[in-house]
Formats: structure tokens, sequence, C-alpha cells
């Protein structure tokens, strides 16, 4: 019995399953990958570093994230598969040892107006369900509670079949807790009338002022002028009442124009369906000008911007109703649920308790659960994913993060990166892109890609521990240890922008004169109201040109050159250099292949399975006809010049028979940012996310204005890349610009004439100015979080 007992407590012989401790891949080729083979290892944490465009993401999520999550897809049925997103296989060799991956990327949250912090978290659902048990006066289920759901009143007969058909009368009620008059929106729209029309003027003498809406013989206009409700000869200012009516209001109806059958609507209804329901920033640059001086939102009278109808607000727990729960900051919140005991909803309770509690321990409990989910920065919509898998119990699970470090100060990098190391610790792969060196210090391997961006790019140039990175001889390695000298002298102000009486969102009566003609930086911890102070309280008007960590939009057609408006003046120049039309050489329009549609590849659609796209055997991938082709510019057709990378474009329509100043200079600004590898035909889907922030840069730039205001621009940079973007607005500034940036980067600070920091803490606790003065000031006296920082940053 005893030989028995020691038998068993020996240790086991290796199994088959205890090699598997590496993820490896083998000839990697997605995007600008060059048969790249790396080893990771399991249970550890690695990040991913390189130069901006060096094949980071493609490495991690396009091939091995990606190709995690089509193996999970494919254990799903058909029908289900046919639900779900089709990912197509990564082009790569070998792909072993991978796990689940959980992907927390940055991608923008859903801007529709009826999206919150809390409908997007679990927590918006938990604090319904608290209210329906135990708010008081009870007004019904949860959805009583939810302002994206209408109350809906109906009675008829029904024909029930069973046995016999029998109609019956039925009644139907649900109650919901949307607010009727901005239907969940919290704001409603004011049109000004007198950005629509001119009612001086008759119909027949063009009163319309709406972009395109100004020809006699455009349908549109035609329909108001011979549809018979109004009198097309009389000044709009002498409608009747009921004329004005019909022809604000008018309900949809057929009439008959030039012997055709149209339909007839009110004016602003008839806006409100073509113009007003597209998304903004999809709209081109006059139609979204006339928006924005047409339209005004205003708080809902009625809901008070809570988005909720009365009865929701009505019921209360401990005298706080579900608007004002909402309305709280997390960490407030969080304390007043603690505060609660009631043992009928204790798991609820519980649950509700670790999701606030997790907002908190992120760095986001400044939040309320009602901010809308689409004005939260990248990095805050990053950690909003993270919340749901912070209590998680799965192990042996493969984390996926995109530079988790985005928009965060310094003081709140230390607390992120004790998350990844506790998900680390609980047993699982945490896989990270980044090029923080704070982040990179931490991890247990270290994955170096280059040595430049785009075709200079795609390789390894260094694997092994952060040790062996700082000894190498990689770009990373190099200027790991790079730090910014805090400025001997700095520049004069040429003037002062006087912000008075700030209070958007969390900002305190703050009072600031923001100096004119020099590099301005605007920190402190995140939520501290710097974004509010900057957007909020500097309109972006006459000689104000800001630029924002927004999206930018396009499909796989748009590239560099459609986006920064390049391609009219090359298009110009090859149609005057061959005496055609400059619509043949757009891909998009009359000179595209016939056989792909100008999109250079043919999309075969297999229902679940992912889509097959093969090179166009008409135009052989070129995107353009064979007679289109035909046409040179300097030797190079249309198709070769698209291929060709920033830096050779900007030497061939910069002198010679090619030359075009106007293409020229927008080159020249590409290559300011550090985009002269970038082809001009990319598509703008492969870029990266530091890539696209550039070229939106690249494109403000050629904008009138004399002041710059950039939202941290350093996002997505490596720390090669932060010392030209640094010459960049020294550049704008020496040119007579004033700059204002929003920025954490301690090299940025360091590096600025004047520095306005915010704080001293976030949500409510934030909102002041709490140092104004040069870096060198608050480095002297480290009175605040960022001086304590920046201070340790520069060595002082």
């Amino acid at each position: 019995m005893s030989k028995a007992t020691r038998a068993n407590t020996q240790s086991p012989a290796p199994r088959g399953g205890d090699r598997h401790d590496l993820i490896r891949v083998h000839g990697a080729r997605v995007n600008n990958l060059k048969d790249v083979s790396v080893e990771i290892p399991k249970r550890r944490l690695t990040v991913f570093t390189g130069v901006s465009g060096s094949g980071k993401s493609s490495l991690v999520f396009d091939t091995i994230a990606a190709e995690s999550q089509r193996l999970i897809n494919e254990t799903y049925s058909a029908f289900v598969q046919g639900f779900m997103p089709t990912l197509a296989r990564p082009e790569v060799d070998v792909l072993e040892g991978l796990t689940t991956a959980i992907v927390v990327d940055q991608q923008r949250m859903g801007a529709d107006p009826r999206s919150t912090v809390g409908t997007a978290t679990d927590a918006g659902a938990m604090l319904r369900i608290l209210f329906s048990r135990l708010g008081k006066p009870h007004i019904g289920p949860p959805g009583a509670y939810a302002f994206n759901v209408p109350s809906v009143r109906a009675s008829g007969a029904i024909t029930v079949e069973r046995g016999t058909k029998t109609t019956v009368k039925a009644t139907f009620n649900r109650t919901g807790g949307m607010c009727a008059r901005c239907e969940g929106r919290g704001s409603v729209t004011d049109i000004d009338l007198t950005q629509l029309y001119d009612d001086s003027k008759s119909l027949a003498e063009g009163a319309f002022t709406i972009p395109g809406w100004k020809s006699d013989s455009q349908w549109t206009v035609q329909v108001y002028a011979q549809s018979g409700f109004v009198d097309p000869d009389k000044p709009i200012s002498r409608y009747t009442k009921k004329e004005m009516r019909d022809f604000l209001y008018g309900e949809p109806v057929k009439v008959k124009v030039n012997g055709v059958n149209l339909t007839y609507e009110g004016l602003i209804p008839k806006l409100q369906k073509s113009i007003l329901s597209k998304d903004k920033e999809a709209m081109q640059p006059h139609i979204r000008a006339f928006v924005e001086r047409a339209v005004t939102f205003t708080t809902c009278p009625e809901c008070d911007g809570t988005r909720l109808s009365e009865g929701a607000r009505s019921s209360k727990i401990k005298r706080i109703s579900i608007a004002d729960a909402c309305a709280m900051q997390i960490s407030d919140l969080a304390a007043w649920v603690r505060g609660l005991d009631a043992p009928s909803v204790a798991p609820l309770l519980d649950a509700l308790r670790q999701t606030l509690d997790s907002f908190v321990e992120i760095g986001l409990g400044y939040l309320s659960l009602d901010r809308p989910s689409g004005t939260l920065s990248g990095g805050e919509a990053q950690r909003v994913k993270m919340i749901r898998h912070l209590g998680s119990s799965l192990t042996d699970v493969t984390y996926v993060f995109d530079e988790p470090t985005i928009g965060l100060h310094p003081h709140d990098i230390q607390r992120m990166n004790a998350l990844l190391l506790r998900l680390r610790d609980k047993g699982n792969t945490v896989l990270v892109v980044e090029h923080k060196p704070e982040t990179i210090a931490i991890a247990d391997h270290v994955v170096d890609l280059g040595p430049g961006a785009g075709t200079g790019g795609g390789t390894i140039c260094f694997e092994g521990t952060v040790e062996g990175l700082r000894a190498g001889g990689t770009i990373t390695g190099r200027h790991f240890g790079d730090r910014a000298a805090v400025k001997d002298t700095v520049r004069e102000p040429t003037g002062r922008l006087e912000i008075r009486g700030a209070k958007a969102n969390n900002l305190r009566e703050v009072d600031v004169d923001v100096p004119l003609g020099v590099l301005t930086v605007v920190t402190g911890v995140a939520g501290s109201g710097k974004s509010s102070l900057v957007h909020g309280s500097i309109p972006p008007g006459e000689g104000v040109v800001s630029i924002d960590q927004g999206a930018i939009r396009g499909s796989r057609r748009s590239n560099p050159a459609t986006y920064t408006g390049l391609l009219d003046p090359i298009r110009k120049a090859f149609a005057k250099a061959n005496g055609v039309k400059p619509a043949l050489f757009s891909a998009n329009s009359e000179g595209a292949c016939p056989g792909c549609n100008g999109a250079g590849v043919v999309y075969t659609d297999l229902a679940m399975m992912a889509a097959v796209a093969t090179t166009c055997e008409e135009c052989e991938g070129k995107r353009f006809q064979a007679a289109v082709l035909e046409y040179r510019l300097g030797d190079r057709d249309i198709s070769e010049v698209l291929a060709m990378p920033v830096t050779e474009a900007e030497e061939f329509f910069g002198a010679g028979e090619a030359a075009t100043p106007a293409a020229h200079r927008i080159l020249g600004r590409l290559a300011d940012v550090g985009l002269g590898y970038l082809s001009l035909g990319q598509p703008l889907t492969t870029l990266s996310g530091g890539e696209r922030q550039r070229l939106k840069l690249a494109t403000h730039m050629a904008e009138k204005g004399g002041v710059y205001v950039l939202d941290e621009p350093t996002a997505g940079l490596h720390l090669a890349d932060v010392e030209q973007l640094l010459h960049l607005l020294d550049r704008l500034v020496d040119s007579g610009k004033s700059v204002i940036v929003v920025e954490h980067h301690q090299a940025v600070m360091a590096h600025a004439d004047w520095i306005i920091d915010l704080g001293p803490g976030a949500g409510h606790d934030g909102g002041r100015v709490v140092f104004e003065g040069t870096p060198a000031d608050l480095v002297a006296g480290r009175a605040t979080l960022t001086g304590e920082h920046l201070a340790a940053y520069v060595g002082a």
C-alpha cells in the first residue's frame, strides 16, 4: 500500500501536449510581411514594436489573431457561419500552437446617437434590471427603463387558429423608457430656415440656397414650383399660412411635373431624409458646411437630455432615478451601488459592483454611463472593451492589444502595465503592439519588425529580451533610451487667445490665456478636461485648423492619392499631355477596367465561406483599360504612377516633362509627415493607425489657418518618428503658425514653449488648470503629476 502511494506521488512522464509552449509562424506574407517566421512563447507577455508601417499589425492582427478567429468560426455549423463575418485564411505557410484569441483593438465604437457607455457594456443592462426590481414606484420590466425601447399600444381583432378559427378582440401594451420627443437621442434638431431659402425671392427667381438646388431645371426644384401647392412666382415671405405649411411640412403626395409622376414632400422632411439622415463626416465639404450652418442641436426640453420618459425618471431607489445614476461619474456610482443592501438582488449587485469597479481600476472612473460612445477616444474605447475581460476566469487565452497606452498619461501607463501583467499571470498569452518604452520594458519577449516601413519593412530585425533589444543595433534599440531635453530658450508669444469661463463637460469656469505664435502643449491625466478645453473652448472657425483622432473613412478603392486630392492634378496633367478627358484616368470612372470595374481584383462570394479575391485577368491588377495605359506622361502610364512611392513621385512631378506644381506640393506635405514610403495607390484599408493619423495631418496642412490644433499626434508613432514630428511642429511654428497640441508624450512636453497642465485628477476631480508656464518651470516645481513624470523623463 505504501509503495503504491509513493508511486503515485512521482512526477508523471511529460506528455505530448506539454511541448506545445510556442506559437509558431512560418512564411507569413500578409500585406508587406516578407516570409516572416517567428516563435512566440505562450503564457508570456510579448511586445511587438517597430516603426509605423513596419508590419506589426499585419503579423499580430491580420495573421495570428485572424487565423485563430477563423478556426473558431469553422467549429460552428454552416448555418451559423452564414450569420458571421467571413474570414479568409491569412497568407502564411504554417501556423501552429494557436489558442483562442481575444482581440482588444482601437476601433472606435459606433457613433450612433443612441449608443452610450452604458449600452456598450453590461453596466446599463444590469442597472435597468436593478431599477425594475427595486425602483419605486414600479413602472414595468427592464425595457421600461431603456431609452432605446419606445412605448407601444395596439388594439384590434386577431384570428386564433386552434381547432376552429375564432376572431377575438385583443389589446397590446408595452412600456418603454424612450422619450417620445427626442426618440432617445437626448437632443432635438432645429433647422434655420434662413439657410434654406431667400424669402424675398420666389421659387421661379431661384429662392433656394441649398447646395445643388439652385438650378431651375432640376427636378427637385421643379417639383415644388409645379406642385400646385404654392405660387412659384410669389415671394416666399408672402405665402399664406396654408401655403407655408404645405411648403415646409406637406405630406408625401404624387404630383405630375412636365408629364412625369413625381413625389411632392414638404421641404423639412425632404431634407431630413435626403441630407440630414446621412453621416456628416462622410459628406462632401460644401454639404457638411451647409449642414453645420443650417442645423442646430439643442437639449430635448421634455427629458432634459436624459433620453428617458417621465415614467422612467419618476421611479427611484433611495431618491436616485436611473437617469441620475447614469449621469453620475462611474466612481461615484460604484460607491452608491456598494451602499445598497437588497438580498433579493444580491447576485445582480455583486456583478454590477464588479463591472463598475473594473471601470475605476482601468482608469475610466471619470466617465458616466450616459456618455455617448462615439465621443470616446481610441484609447478610451479600447479600455472599455477590456473591462469584460478583467474578471474573466478563462486561462490559456491569447489576448491581443493594439497600443493600449494610447491616450494615457505617464501616471496611468503604470496602471495599464499592471493589468497586462495580471492577465499574463493568470496563465494567458498576451500580445501587445506598442511603441511606449514604459510598456516595452515590462515585456518577457520582444519582437522588433522593420527595418523600415512599407516595402522597406516586413522582416524580423530582433527577437529576444528587453536587455537584448537595448544592446541591439535596430532602430528601436538605438532609440529606446532617447530622452528629449528641456529647451534652454523658448519662443516669445506674438499674442494671446483668451479663454474665459470655460465649463464644457467637467471644466470648472476655467480662465486661461493660450499663447499664440509658439508651440503650446495641453496635458494632464486622462479625463482631466484637455479635449474639453481645446475642442470645446477654441471654436474651429476662421483661422483655426483642428485635427482630431477621428477615423479616416474610405473603402478599398480609396488610397492616399484620392484622399489627399493628389489624383485630381495628376489626372489633369495626363489629360493635357494626351489631349483627352481627365475622367479616363480614374479607375472609378470612364477609365476603369470593365472586367473588375476598376478594383484590380475580382471578388467571388462563397456564402458562409471567405470570399475569394483573384487578380483581374483583363487588366492584370492595374485597374485601367488597356487603351488608357497607352497614354503616358514622362514615359509613365497612370498605373505606374500610382505604384510609385511618395518620394519617387515627388521627384517625378517636381521637374521635367511631368512637372506638376499642384501635385508636387501635396507630395511634399506627405513626405514632411514621414509617409515618403507609401505607394500612391495603396488602399487606405491597409494603412496602420499611425499612418492614417499622419495622412490626415498632411491633408489639413494645406488649409489656410493661423492656429493648428492637434489631438495626440504621436498616437501610433515609433520612438524614431516622434523626433521627425517635433521637427514638423517646429517648421509650422517657424512659418508663423500657432500650434496647440493635446499630448501625453514627454518628448513633446519637453519640446514645448508653453505648457498648460490640467487636473489634478480626472472627472470631477479635474477640470482646473494646475500649472501654466515653461517646461523648465514645470520640471523645477514638480508640483503636479505631470511635473513629476517629466522630471523623471528628462533626468532632472
